[in-house]
């Protein structure tokens, strides 16, 4: 088992492992002090689509923690990332890229500052973005199916089912794809955020550090566990988001380090 302080890069996801609703969980400033006393890399990696960059950022030091814009990667600014590299073989380049988005402002927002455009008529649609949308209803289900059945790609900003908030958890991304899979009949031709490896590569470059030398830690096996495995980070899982002790064991994925909450790191820097 490697050893937890012999890290350069510590990655953080951040519903259920720093924060969750509009509180910080227990000991993370803290061991997010110690970190940067010791000059380790910090980024936070959110599957979020519901809040651009700058959001975090602001949401972050809102609740007294130190961030800055480029230690944060999240779903949205990784999806408008790729479609601005054109990453999608056999489909139009960035000029003639035009998405119909289903989800909130933050993807509207992240795809503006990469200069992608967007469009609300899915007949002239070469993608369809998905996230989580909180307004998500039949007429958009049928503009998403109709451009989908048109030629469009479908494209999933992350793979979660569902998100945890204060004392619940509330549908995710996964859903509404799932649903204009139903009727378009088509699958995802791409999902951008954890576990993926473009996801890991974005990390990977906003951190420069290679992937042996990271760490990984979140609550969730099946996106932050199984993202750093796919791309060569250890891992910690921290009991204070969705994952449980049972779950791990009836999980084919498996951390490196399992805290019940990040006080135990802060206890082994200190």
């Amino acid at each position: 088992m490697p050893d937890v302080l012999n890290f350069d890069g510590y990655f953080f996801d951040l519903d259920g492992t720093i924060l969750l609703g509009d509180s910080l969980l227990p000991g993370v400033p803290e061991t997010l002090a110690a970190l940067r006393n010791q000059r380790k890399k910090i980024l936070f990696l959110s599957n979020t689509t519901t809040r651009t960059r700058k959001e975090c950022q602001t949401r972050l030091q809102k609740l007294g923690l130190e961030s800055h814009l480029e230690e944060i990667v999240t779903a949205a600014y990784a999806a408008a990332v790729y479609l601005r590299e054109g990453k999608l073989e056999g489909k139009p380049n960035v000029r003639d890229t035009r998405v119909f988005v289903i989800g909130e402002p933050a993807m509207l927002s992240e795809l503006e500052e990469q200069g992608v455009e967007h469009t609300e008529d899915p007949l002239e649609a070469t993608h369809v973005l998905v996230g989580m949308d909180m307004h998500f209803n039949y007429s958009k289900l049928h503009q998403a199916m109709k451009a989908v059945r048109n030629g469009a790609a479908m494209i999933a900003a992350n793979p979660d089912p569902y998100c945890p908030v204060d004392g619940d958890l509330i549908p995710d991304t996964w859903a509404m794809v799932k649903a204009i899979e139903a009727t378009s009949g088509k699958k995802p031709l791409a999902v951008i955020g954890k576990p993926s490896k473009y996801y890991g590569a974005k990390a990977l470059e906003s951190g420069g550090l290679p992937s042996d030398r990271c760490l990984m830690v979140g609550d969730r096996l099946e996106t932050d566990i199984l993202f750093g495995s796919v791309n060569g980070f250890s891992t910690a899982l921290v009991l204070t988001g969705v994952t449980s002790e049972e779950d791990i064991g009836q999980s084919p994925v498996q951390p490196d380090f399992v805290w019940t909450s990040m006080e135990e790191l802060l206890s082994m820097i200190q």
